[in-house]
């Protein structure tokens, strides 16, 4: 190889996003994940309900902290009336002692857990564009907003 290919090569790795490990939401009825899923989207599900549709729940976890811990939970309700033109929503809980706590809430698109890390919990990259960090309570992103 020469040595300009080679220097192509290792600056197109450099220019390309972070990959990380996707999580894969599902189905799991009747799991303990669906369950917990269930009781904190409530709110959504009824307002599907009172739509007269029926939500599909889906749910996934990955592991976000760089420490020991639980798995965060991933939750997303899927209907008519919930998902609009982006996609469904998905939100994030992490389990801090009996609680749950909703770090993200309302990302729509792939989410992937990336190997970089704040403040002792993972990045995470919501459509491959997106980039969000841990500010201590919750996740934040990092994309600039435009003045108005």
């Amino acid at each position: 190889m020469s040595r300009l290919a080679a220097l192509a090569l290792v600056l197109l790795i450099a220019a390309a996003p972070p990959r990380g490990r996707e999580v894969r939401l599902s189905v799991q009825p009747g799991s303990a994940l669906e369950a917990t899923a269930r009781a904190l989207m409530a709110h959504d599900i009824r307002a599907a309900r009172r739509a007269g549709e029926t939500p599909l729940v889906l749910v996934g976890s990955a592991r976000l902290a760089t420490a020991a811990g639980p798995a965060a939970l991933f939750a997303q309700v899927q209907s008519a009336s919930l998902c609009g033109s982006a996609g469904c929503a998905t939100s994030i809980y992490v389990r801090h002692g009996r609680t749950w706590v909703r770090v993200l809430d309302s990302v729509s698109g792939p989410i992937r857990v990336l190997a970089t890390a704040h403040g002792g919990m993972r990045d995470l990259l919501v459509h491959a564009h997106d980039r969000w960090i841990w500010n201590g309570h919750s996740y934040a992103d990092t994309l600039p907003v435009p003045p108005p």
